[in-house]
């Protein structure tokens, strides 16, 4: 299965000219700038449009129309992950999105993103998400912006053989540790110019 794999386009999609032939295609959140409904509508218009057989994304944190929100109406070829997965041709892929208030603590339900990671299924080929494990392609300005509770739950149990995810904009890359190769496929840099071009990877 080849997959195609982008992030962080913050509303630069229809600049996105000959995109290679995949059968999946994976965006890993961010895709507007502001999070408005009308940046979110343009986005989905073109990701619909696509010619791949199967698309998946999630939400990132500019997205923040989308905190709650479901999505009606996707074609069946699109799949939205909001803690939820979806089996492809038989490659299992699970997706959580990143929104600031899954990350506030409160009282009675904890530190919601942390119970998603928790959650994320034994048997995923493919994990997507927005936020990067600590220490993996999440470096800017010498600030580490990934996530330590993602890291030891993807090294210690999950160990997909994908980790798709964006958010870092000046970490752009692909490295492997142990089973899982690891994919920031943003195509932003920190100036948000578009200067990165969507990975082909296999699986």
């Amino acid at each position: 299965m080849k997959i195609l794999h982008l992030s962080d386009t913050h509303g630069f999609h229809g600049q996105l000219n000959d995109l290679p032939n995949a059968d999946v295609i994976v965006h890993s959140g961010d895709f507007t700038k502001n999070g408005t409904e009308a940046e979110v509508m343009d986005f989905l218009n073109w990701f619909i449009a696509l010619p791949y057989k199967h698309k998946a994304f999630v939400a990132g944190n500019h997205d923040v129309c989308l905190y709650g929100a479901d999505i009606d109406g996707l074609p069946d070829d699109t799949h939205y992950l909001y803690g939820s997965g979806v089996t492809l041709e038989g490659v299992r892929f699970y997706g959580i999105p990143m929104f600031t208030q899954l990350l506030t603590a409160t009282p009675t339900n904890g530190n919601r993103y942390e119970e998603m990671v928790a959650q994320i299924p034994m048997e995923t080929d493919v994990l997507i998400t927005h936020q990067p494990p600590l220490g993996v392609l999440d470096s800017s300005d010498v600030t580490y912006w990934g996530d330590a509770v993602l890291f030891k739950k993807i090294k210690k149990d999950v160990q997909p053989k994908l980790h798709l995810f964006g958010h870092v904009h000046n970490s752009n890359g692909i490295m492997k540790l142990g089973e899982t190769i690891f994919s920031n496929a943003s195509v932003v840099n920190d100036q948000y110019q578009l200067v990165y071009k969507p990975r082909l990877l296999s699986i």
